[in-house]
C-alpha cells in the first residue's frame, strides 16, 4: 500500500480553453471547503484545509484536492467534481505528484 497522496486537480481553465473567472475562484472555493481537516486538526482564521488548496501550476490558477476529503466527507467531494463538470472546467485525477501537471 503506498503512502503518498493522490489528489484530484481542477483547473482554471475550461474545457474550451477559457481562462476561468473570477480570478479568485481557487481561492473561493477552497474557502468553502475549509473546515474539513483531518480528525484532531486545529484550524485557525485565514486558513485552507490541508484536502483542499488553491495554487498556481504553470500560470494556471488550480485547486488541488486531497482524496482523503471523499472518504471524511463524500458530498464535499461530490461538491468539488459538480463544480467541475458545471463549469466544464479541465481536470486531472489520480495524480501523487501535482508538480507534473503540464
Amino acid at each position: 500500500m503506498s503512502s503518498s497522496p493522490v489528489f484530484f486537480v481542477i483547473c482554471g481553465e475550461t474545457l474550451d480553453g477559457q481562462r476561468f473567472r473570477p480570478s479568485d475562484w481557487a481561492e473561493r472555493l477552497a474557502g468553502v471547503l475549509a473546515p474539513y481537516r483531518p480528525v484532531g486538526a486545529l484550524g485557525g482564521h485565514l486558513t485552507y484545509s490541508p484536502y483542499v488548496v488553491p495554487r498556481n501550476i504553470n500560470g494556471t490558477k488550480v485547486v488541488v484536492i486531497d482524496y482523503r476529503l471523499r472518504d471524511i466527507e463524500p458530498l464535499a467531494w461530490k461538491f468539488v467534481h459538480d463544480f467541475a463538470q458545471e463549469n466544464q472546467l479541465k481536470t486531472a485525477e489520480g495524480l501523487t505528484d501535482v508538480t507534473k501537471l503540464a
